[in-house]
C-alpha cells in the first residue's frame, strides 16, 4: 500500500491563481476532443499556426507520376523538410521510414484511375488501419459539381463520423473537373460545404480573384493545393498570396518534386509560409541553396 501524502503547512494550492484554461490557435477547432487538438497541433505549428504539407499521393489515380517514380530515393529524404506528409497507405508501408516522426495525412479515397470519370470515388481505407498506423488526419476528394458530387459527400460525411469517433481529423480536398470553372464562387460554395458537414481541414486551390472571401467565408483552416507545376518563382508568390488572404498553409506536390532542386524549394516555400518571406527573396533563397546543393 502507498504511503499516505504527509499533510505540510508548505503545499502550494496558489488559491489566490486561477486556473488557466487555454484557447486554441487553430480557427474553428475550439470546441473539438484533445485527441483531434493534439494531431491538429502536429500537423500546423502552434506558433505560426501554419503548415508546409507535402503531397505526394497522385499515384492513386494516375499510377508512377514524373518525379514519384523512386519514392524511397527521391522524395523520402525531402520528407524531413517538411510539416506534415500526405500520402497513401501503400506508400507509408513499404516505403516510409518508421523511424520519420512526421505526421501523416492519408489518403482513404480511391476507385477510378485517370482514364475513367474521377468522381466516381468510394472511401478506399478502413479507420482501423488508419489508427494502426498512427495517422494525424485522414483524406479524400470531394466533388462539388461532379457527376457523383453526392457520392463523393456522402463519403466524406463517412469518413467525417469515422475520424470524429476516434479523434482523428478529416481533410476534403475541393476537386475541381476539367469542365468546371475555377472561380471565387464555386469554391465559396465547394469549401462551405465541406466544413459544415463536419470536415476540420479543407484543402483548395488559389484563384487571383477574390481567394480572400474563400478563406473568410470557411469556418476551418484552408490550406492551398499547389496545383500543376508552375515556375518557382510563380509557385512562391501564389503561395504566398494564399497565406497574406487567410490560408493556414500549403500542400504542395509537384511544385517540389518536380523542381530543379526539390530541396531547395522546399526551405523557401517553408520561409513563405511561416516567416512571411517576400516571393523575391524567397526566389533568392531557393536560387543560393539550388547553387550549395549543386557543388556538394
Amino acid at each position: 500500500m502507498p504511503e499516505a501524502d504527509v499533510v505540510k503547512q508548505a503545499k502550494k494550492f496558489y488559491e489566490d491563481v486561477p486556473m488557466k484554461t487555454e484557447g486554441f490557435f487553430l480557427k474553428g477547432a475550439g470546441a473539438l476532443d484533445w485527441g483531434m487538438k493534439n494531431r491538429l497541433s502536429r500537423i500546423f505549428n502552434p506558433k505560426t499556426g501554419r503548415t508546409v504539407m507535402f503531397a505526394i499521393d497522385h499515384g492513386y489515380f494516375q499510377g508512377p507520376t514524373t518525379g514519384l517514380e523512386r519514392i524511397d530515393l527521391t522524395i523520402v529524404p525531402l520528407m524531413y523538410y517538411a510539416d506534415a506528409i500526405m500520402l497513401t497507405r501503400g506508400i507509408l508501408r513499404t516505403t516510409v521510414p518508421p523511424t520519420l516522426n512526421k505526421p501523416i495525412v492519408m489518403r482513404c479515397s480511391g476507385g477510378p484511375s485517370i482514364l475513367k470519370e474521377l468522381s466516381n470515388e468510394e472511401l478506399a481505407v478502413d479507420i482501423e488501419d488508419a489508427i494502426r498506423m498512427n495517422v494525424s488526419a485522414i483524406t479524400l476528394q470531394v466533388f462539388i459539381g461532379g457527376e457523383f458530387e453526392t457520392r463523393s459527400v456522402h463519403n466524406m460525411t463517412r469518413l467525417v463520423d469515422m475520424g470524429i469517433r476516434f479523434g482523428i481529423p478529416t481533410m476534403a480536398v475541393t476537386a475541381v473537373g476539367k469542365d468546371m470553372v475555377r472561380d471565387a464562387r464555386y469554391f465559396r460554395l465547394a469549401c462551405r460545404i465541406c466544413a459544415e458537414l463536419g470536415a476540420q481541414i479543407i484543402k483548395t486551390y488559389y484563384i487571383e480573384d477574390g481567394f480572400s472571401t474563400v478563406t473568410a467565408s470557411c469556418p476551418v483552416p484552408i490550406v492551398m493545393a499547389g496545383g500543376k507545376k508552375i515556375p518557382e518563382i510563380d509557385a512562391l508568390t501564389m503561395a504566398y498570396k494564399a497565406i497574406q488572404e487567410g490560408a493556414a498553409g500549403v500542400d504542395m506536390g509537384r511544385n517540389i518534386f518536380q523542381s530543379d532542386a526539390p530541396e531547395a524549394m522546399m526551405q523557401a516555400i517553408h520561409k513563405v509560409v511561416h516567416e512571411n518571406m517576400k516571393p523575391t527573396e524567397a526566389y533568392k533563397l531557393y536560387e543560393t541553396l539550388k547553387n550549395e546543393q549543386k557543388k556538394d
